[in-house]
């Protein structure tokens, strides 16, 4: 093995994975961080097995990275896991609630139900003691996760305005506060991704196409085949997070702000609104990027003049 490959070294993502990479990087020359996801372990497996059959892996350049690095956003990316997790925390908290109630036949559409001043209504429209009992502590755990969501909500924003791509972001309808603070924090910097493209995949806005076969013979020869790979859907390896927000800046860009006469025009030409949304989803997230890289503000006159050229 030459010397160059004694200076590198992986280890698979997982728990320890952010603090291995802190421990280990300054020692090697290049540390890469691999999806175990992606590796083909298969047979045997024991830890001395596995860390052969990832060095091989290495040696080949054959790892799919995870990418690890830009210390200036640690703190933004631990708030706002911080915040995505009360907030996935409080969702849970109301699901369980209303399952109670349904699997009572109690209608319970709305967020009344919720509401502190109509805890007692609601209660009395349970009969059974035990889940009176089961949904006036739930109705407590919501109460008392509210005021975190709300200080994490605050920390959050507080530390992305530090950071100077905040006022670039700001800028582009759909995007408030909240959605660029979550933006910061999981993509880091906008030059992991060469392309939009990429940054498609990640935010799982991706086409995956599936062919048979790229070639037919015709007549004795073997010519490409005329016919397209069928689209499969959207990826389904992505970054939730990145993906709930583009759709909901998608979601409020249609309907106020300068894309909704795009989104509109896309609908009355026979687009399924659900697919003019994903259109608008993806050239959201294309506008995020590139404004992040070239450190520009948006501008719709630019951004309809581009439009009309391409």
């Amino acid at each position: 093995m030459s010397h160059y490959y004694w200076h590198r070294g992986t280890f698979e993502e997982g728990t320890y994975a952010n603090w291995l990479y802190d421990v280990i990087h300054p020692h090697v020359a290049k540390l890469l961080v691999c999806d175990p996801r992606k590796n083909k372990l298969d047979g045997n497996k024991t830890d001395k097995i596995d860390a052969r059959r990832l060095a091989e892996l290495l040696r080949l350049n054959a790892l799919k990275a995870v990418y690890h690095g830009q210390d200036s956003t640690r703190a933004l990316k631990e708030l706002a896991r911080s915040y995505v997790s009360l907030q996935q925390d409080s969702t849970r908290v109301m699901n369980r609630l209303k399952a109670i109630f349904r699997g009572r036949g109690i209608p319970c559409r709305g967020t009344s139900i919720y509401l502190p001043d109509n805890r007692k209504e609601w209660l009395e429209k349970l009969k059974d003691n035990g889940a009176q009992l089961r949904a006036e502590r739930l109705l407590e755990q919501l109460e008392s996760l509210a005021p975190l969501c709300l200080e994490a909500e605050r920390d959050l924003v507080r530390e992305s305005r530090k950071h100077q791509s905040y006022k670039i972001l700001k800028g582009i309808p759909g995007l408030g506060p909240i959605r660029v603070a979550l933006i910061q924090a999981f993509v880091a910097t906008p030059h992991r991704f060469r392309n939009k493209r990429q940054f498609w995949t990640y935010a799982g806005f991706s086409v995956i196409r599936r062919g048979s076969a790229e070639y037919e013979i015709t007549q004795g020869e073997l010519k490409r085949a005329k016919r397209k790979p069928l689209p499969r859907g959207l990826n389904n390896n992505y970054n939730r997070v990145l993906k709930n927000v583009f759709k909901g800046a998608a979601l409020t860009a249609a309907y106020r702000g300068p894309f909704k006469k795009l989104f509109d025009e896309r609908v009355a030409h026979g687009t399924a609104p659900n697919l003019a949304l994903l259109t608008l989803a993806r050239k959201i997230a294309s506008i995020t990027l590139a404004l992040w890289k070239k450190g520009e503000r948006f501008d719709i006159k630019r951004h309809r003049l581009s439009e009309q050229t391409t």
